[in-house]
């Protein structure tokens, strides 16, 4: 009995080395974009975004070696531990961070490249019923905010912000703010993120702004049509 129960603490102690040496980074970035993260065990033993990252690493590499059915059932065991479905074809960068995760779906041909951040409920789909690249490419330093979707193979440039639940069909240029159903770019080029940009819930609302313009346009008119009939009166 005791030693079966050494025999755990050495597997659990040779485990988590085995983590904090293959997934430095990605320790690293939890701690850079998640505030709540407070000690290296905590992250190690329960963050699920690394969970799922962890096993995806294993699933695709079984994918790449052509190995049939148990990179998918790698993927499906880390659904229903991590809440988080990646398939094991999709191919993802360095540093890639998901906050909570709950919901995340990454397709098959999905590429994500370096410093990503998916937030809750994120989904990177395709649409229809076709075969080959139908899924999006994301480049680096890209933020997606809690519940949007990004769907069918369009490509997301670098330094791409994309707000809380916006439903992205089109592809975006680098440097960009996109919001809304369907997604509208907001921001473009000349204003570069320093660094990677969590707040994607305070952005800006061009349905709105344009409304804020109409109506000062409006307000100007009647300004000067009232000054009118005033002269016209005297």
């Amino acid at each position: 009995m005791i030693e079966l129960f050494l025999g755990i603490v050495i597997v659990f102690i040779v485990g988590v080395l085995a983590v904090s040496v293959l997934f430095r980074e990605e320790i690293q970035a939890t701690f850079e974009r998640d505030p709540a993260a407070t000690n290296f065990f905590e992250v190690v033993l329960t963050y699920s975004g690394l969970h799922a990252l962890i096993f995806h690493r294993v699933a695709h590499r079984l994918y790449l070696w052509k190995i049939p059915f148990f990179p998918r059932w790698i993927s499906q065991v880390a659904r229903s531990l991590t809440g988080i479905e990646i398939h094991p074809g999709a191919k993802i960068g360095k540093r890639f961070f998901i906050d909570h995760g709950m919901g995340v779906v990454i397709g098959e041909t999905t590429e994500i490249g370096d410093d990503v951040t998916l937030y809750q409920g994120v989904t990177l789909g395709g649409t229809g019923k076709e075969r080959g690249k139908r899924h999006p490419t994301l480049g680096n330093n890209v933020v997606v905010g809690t519940g949007a979707k990004v769907l069918g193979n369009i490509k997301v440039g670098d330094n791409v912000q994309i707000g809380a639940n916006a439903v992205v069909v089109r592809d975006i240029p680098s440097d960009s703010t996109v919001v809304g159903v369907p997604g509208r770019v907001v921001q473009t080029a000349g204003k570069k993120f320093p660094g990677i940009n969590l707040d994607h819930t305070n952005l800006p609302d061009p349905i709105t702004q344009a409304l804020e313009r109409l109506q000062h346009e409006i307000d100007s008119i009647e300004h000067h049509m009232k000054e009118w009939r005033k002269g016209a009166e005297k």
